[in-house]
């Protein structure tokens, strides 16, 4: 699984999920682990403690019945009875000296309230030193004797460090597996999800026909898939519905467009216009050519978001595309007065097509030299990276507001709302139209005065499914 591909797990809805049901299942299991632990270690330790206590109650009342000789007798037959058991057992006097037990002496750690006292006692034969984890209990007999009833706990212990290391391990495999689990089931989920992803960016890319798979398990994101096939259905209908009309209209007015032109060309080179009629055919002449020019944008913008261009993609030069932009429109910004200057080292080869291209970049210069003022300036910057080349039109001429910054690469968008100037609002359409073509992007910027537009185009537009990643 490669980084990128582990990083959108990490981030996917479904993985912190599965992450959230982990928290949750696992404080569940850390909870019974607890409850198990309570029934099982400490009931041993209150068992323990228990029996310690039933010893204690017997010894004193035989101390109570018999005095000290008793109590002794009692003693030395339990001690009789193991050869080295887990019992414990003292008697001392009024100063702590051992009178009788299996215990060497009286224990330094001071008694809790109840008398109890865990501590760590040698419990090796003679000459040898031992020491093991006792829990005793102390209890002060009349005469100013002191007892002492305990248990080795030594192999609790063990049994107790086992349980908890059991549980521990427990919880922590538990813990593995539920993050195994909740990654498994985020892969499978993302697989799904960028399924329609990948079937949404080719019906960005112009492929209205395409369609989410189903995966034949009639459940509810094949349900969601139908839904949203049908939805898209309906989708293409209706833009193919307004695209045929857009061509129609566009096709069927371009004749006549046509044809009025020409007669109009006939009735001014036949001389029988007078004075003021001169004046108005070349008006209606130029009129026609506008919508000519319109309808032709639109086709054109039709053809390039079809998609049908990219098969004819092949190696551009960009340096030369744009030296001969430089060369086509310095005469015009020499006669507005405007400095044009080309920036840029020579750039690698782009996969693209140069007409489409060329065309983009012509109507970006043609709005910059249009809209920038008589001694302003305009220049062109390339900037060659790796895997893209980035290009930057600067302007100084009055710039796009924020809020009209995304709305100018729509059809008819014009800022100047009297529409008093030549256009129609189409440049930018088809330069939006081509870039994405090209899977490349624009930026907008301020220029302080003026406007930079910068287009980034990959070097090699990447497949859709790399898009993805």
């Amino acid at each position: 699984m490669s980084f990128a591909t582990s990083t959108k797990l990490f981030k996917s809805s479904t993985f912190r999920l599965a992450l959230l049901y982990m928290a949750l299942f696992s404080v569940s299991v850390l909870l019974l682990l607890g409850f198990i632990y309570w029934s099982t270690a400490g009931y041993m330790v209150r068992q323990t403690e228990a029996t310690i206590e039933a010893e204690i109650t017997g010894l004193a009342e035989r101390y109570n019945l018999s005095g000290l000789s008793g109590l002794s007798k009692v003693i030395n037959e339990r001690l009789a009875r193991q050869n080295r058991g887990t019992a414990l057992y003292l008697l001392t006097d009024s100063e702590l000296r051992p009178i009788i037990g299996n215990l060497k002496q009286w224990p330094k750690e001071q008694p809790s309230e109840q008398g109890w006292i865990s501590s760590e006692i040698d419990l090796g034969p003679p000459g040898e030193v031992e020491q093991h984890q006792t829990l005793v209990r102390t209890f002060h007999l009349r005469g100013d004797f002191h007892l002492l009833v305990g248990r080795d706990v030594h192999d609790l212990e063990k049994i107790q460090d086992l349980i908890r290391g059991a549980l521990f391990w427990g919880l922590l495999i538990t813990l593995a597996l539920a993050l195994a689990g909740g990654a498994m089931i985020s892969r499978a989920m993302m697989h799904r999800i960028e399924t329609i992803n990948f079937t949404c960016l080719q019906i960005m890319a112009g492929d209205l026909a395409q369609r989410i798979p189903r995966t034949g398990g009639d459940d509810d994101f094949d349900r969601l898939v139908d839904m949203l096939n049908r939805m898209l259905e309906q989708i293409e209908e209706l833009m193919l519905g307004v695209k045929q009309v857009t061509n129609n209209i566009a096709h069927d007015l371009r004749t006549p467009l046509t044809r009025l032109r020409r007669r109009l060309d006939i009735l001014r080179e036949n001389g029988n216009a007078r004075g003021g009629d001169v004046e108005l055919l070349d008006q209606a002449i130029g009129e026609a050519d506008g919508l000519l020019t319109t309808f032709k944008a639109l086709l054109r913008i039709s053809e390039v978001e079809s998609g049908i261009r990219r098969g004819g993609f092949k190696d551009v030069d960009m340096t030369v595309l744009l030296q001969d932009l430089a060369e086509l429109y310095t005469p015009l910004c020499e006669e507005k007065e405007q400095a044009f200057v080309m920036e840029g080292a020579l750039s690698r080869p782009i996969i693209g097509d140069r007409d489409l291209l060329f065309q983009a970049f012509a109507n970006i210069l043609d709005n910059a030299i249009k809209y920038t003022p008589a001694s302003g300036s305009i220049r062109l910057r390339m900037h060659d990276q790796p895997d893209q080349l980035k290009i930057v039109i600067c302007d100084s001429g009055p710039g796009i507001p924020i809020a009209n910054r995304e709305k100018i690469f729509e059809r008819f968008f014009r800022l100047e709302t009297s529409r008093s100037s030549p256009g129609n609002g189409l440049g930018l359409s088809l330069v939006a139209a081509i870039v994405n073509l090209h899977h490349g992007r624009i930026d907008l910027t301020d220029n302080r005065p003026g406007l930079n537009l910068a287009v980034t185009l990959p070097r090699h537009p990447e497949p859709l499914k790399e898009r993805l990643v």
